[in-house]
C-alpha cells in the first residue's frame, strides 16, 4: 500500500513539475514570438491572431501570409518540431516546398534550439487554433512557380548555424546582436538587397552594408540606415535616444512611421528593458557605412525668413499653411509629439519616398506602454496636387541646414500617389479631383 501511494505521489509530483516547465516554456515562447513580431505579418487587419491572410506587396506580386495557428486542417497543427524548425530556419514547408522569403527565414537561421523549442511550444499550446484556409498568391506565371525557389534558397539562404558571440563584446552587446540578426530580423528591411532579392549581407561581420538602409522602397516606404552615419544614420543619436525610439516609437529626433509602426506596436514595446538596452548598445557599435558623410549643420536662415513673414521660397507657403502649426517655422516641432524636421534622418536620406508618402497619406504614432498618447498627422494628398507636394518636400529637404543633391519632381509624387496602398488611404474620389486640377 505504501509503495503504491509513493508511486502515485511521485507521478503526481513529476506531472506537476512537467506542467510547470511546459507553462514556462509557452510563456517564454510567447515573448520570443513578440520579439520576432510574428503577429505583424500573420494577423490580417481585423482577423484572428496568427490566422494569416495579410497581403504583402513584393516586387514580384502579392503574397498572403499563412495560417500558423495549431489548426490541423489549415494551420500547422500537424507540424512536428522538426517540421516547424525547418520552416522557420530553412524556409522549407512540411510539404517540402520552399517558402517565399517574405518569411525572413534567412535571419531566423541563427535562432537557438532552446528558443526554437519555446516558440514551438507557444504556437502549439498557447495559440488558439483557427480554421481558415490560406489565400493563394497573386503572382504571375512563371514567377509563381515554386521549384525555382529551392534553387534560390540553396544559393542565397544561409545554412542553419549556432550564434557565436564576439569575444570582444560583453554579454549585453552580444544579446543585442543575437536579437537584431535573428528574431527581430532587422536586416530584412534595413539591409540593401540584390537584384535577385536576397539581402546583400546577413550580418555585420566586416561589412558595412548590413543595416545601411533599404536599396528600394518596401510597400511604399524606405527603411532607414541604422549604422553610425552622421546624416541619415544613428551617428548623432546617443544610446538613450535609440532606446526611447525602440520602446516608444518616438524620441527628440523623430517618430516612427510606415512598417516600423507595427514593429514598435506589436513587438518592441513588449521587450524587457535589458533587451531594449542590448539592441541599442549593439546598434551603437556599428561603424558608418559612409565615414566621409558630412555631418548635419544647422542653418537658421529659413527660420528667420519665415518668422519675418517671408514665404517667397518655393514651397514655403505650402509649409506655412499645412505644416508649421505642428512642426514650427524653425522645423523643431514639439519633442516626442510632433517630430522635428530639422536634421531628421528621414528627411536627410537621399531617397525621398518616405517623406512624399507621409505628406500624401499622413502618419499615425500609436500609443504604447509608457507613452499612451496616440498622435495622428493628417493626410495632405487630398488637398495638395503633385507639384505642391513636390514643392513642400523640397522645401523641407533644403531648409534649416537640411541639404539634398537631388530635387523631388511632380512626376516622383505622381508615381507614389498611384500606388495601391496610397490610393486606398486617400480614396479614388479625391485623387480624381486632384487629377482634374492638374
Amino acid at each position: 500500500m505504501k509503495k503504491t501511494f509513493l508511486t502515485l505521489l511521485l507521478t503526481i509530483t513529476s506531472f506537476s513539475v512537467l506542467a510547470d516547465d511546459s507553462g514556462d516554456l509557452v510563456k517564454r515562447g510567447e515573448y520570443l514570438a513578440r520579439a520576432g513580431d510574428c503577429t505583424a505579418c500573420h494577423t490580417a487587419k481585423g482577423g484572428k491572431p496568427f490566422a494569416g491572410g495579410l497581403p504583402m506587396v513584393t516586387p514580384i506580386g502579392t503574397i498572403y501570409s499563412t495560417n500558423i495557428t495549431p489548426d490541423k486542417q489549415t494551420g500547422i497543427g500537424d507540424y512536428s518540431y522538426d517540421d516547424f524548425q525547418k520552416a522557420v530556419r530553412q524556409g522549407i514547408a512540411k510539404t517540402g516546398e520552399t517558402l517565399y522569403p517574405a518569411m525572413p527565414y534567412p535571419s531566423y537561421a541563427v535562432v537557438s534550439d532552446d528558443d526554437m523549442h519555446a516558440l514551438y511550444a507557444y504556437f502549439m499550446q498557447g495559440v488558439p487554433a483557427v480554421n481558415q484556409e490560406n489565400k493563394a498568391t497573386d503572382i504571375p506565371w512563371p514567377l509563381s512557380m515554386r521549384w525555382p525557389l529551392a534553387i534560390w534558397r540553396k544559393m542565397f539562404a544561409p545554412d542553419v548555424k549556432s550564434f557565436v558571440p564576439n569575444a570582444q563584446d560583453d554579454e549585453s552587446v552580444n544579446r543585442g546582436r543575437y536579437l537584431v540578426e535573428g528574431l527581430e530580423h532587422c536586416g530584412a528591411c534595413h539591409t540593401p538587397r540584390s537584384i535577385t532579392m536576397q539581402e546583400k549581407v546577413q550580418n555585420g561581420e566586416g561589412n558595412t552594408l548590413y543595416l545601411a538602409g533599404s536599396s528600394a522602397p518596401i510597400e511604399g516606404w524606405t527603411a532607414n540606415n541604422l549604422r553610425g552615419d552622421n546624416r541619415d544614420g544613428l551617428g548623432r543619436w546617443n544610446q538613450q535616444e535609440i532606446e526611447q525610439f525602440l520602446r516608444y516609437g518616438r524620441n527628440d529626433q523623430t517618430a516612427v512611421f510606415g512598417g516600423m509602426t507595427d514593429v514598435v506596436q506589436h513587438s518592441l514595446q513588449y521587450l524587457t528593458d535589458a533587451d531594449i538596452t542590448a539592441i541599442a548598445r549593439y546598434l551603437k557599435t556599428l561603424s558608418p557605412h559612409d565615414p566621409q558623410q558630412a555631418p548635419f549643420t544647422e542653418n537658421n536662415t529659413v527660420a528667420k525668413a519665415l518668422w519675418q513673414g517671408d514665404d517667397q521660397i518655393t514651397g514655403a507657403s505650402e509649409y506655412v499653411d499645412n505644416c508649421a502649426a505642428c512642426h514650427k517655422t524653425d522645423g523643431t516641432g514639439y519633442k516626442r509629439f510632433f517630430p522635428q524636421l530639422k536634421g531628421n534622418p528621414v528627411v536627410l536620406t537621399e531617397d525621398p519616398t518616405s517623406l512624399i508618402h507621409i505628406i500624401l497619406t499622413g502618419a499615425h504614432l500609436p500609443g504604447v506602454s509608457g507613452a499612451p498618447s496616440a498622435i495622428t498627422m493628417p493626410a495632405f494628398g487630398w488637398r495638395l496636387n503633385d507639384q505642391q507636394v513636390a514643392n513642400l518636400a523640397n522645401f523641407v529637404r533644403t531648409s534649416w541646414g537640411n541639404t539634398q543633391s537631388s530635387a523631388v519632381t511632380a512626376e516622383d509624387v505622381a508615381k507614389i500617389r498611384k500606388q495601391d496602398n496610397v490610393k486606398d488611404q486617400l480614396g479614388s474620389s479625391s485623387i480624381g479631383t486632384l487629377e482634374k486640377q492638374q
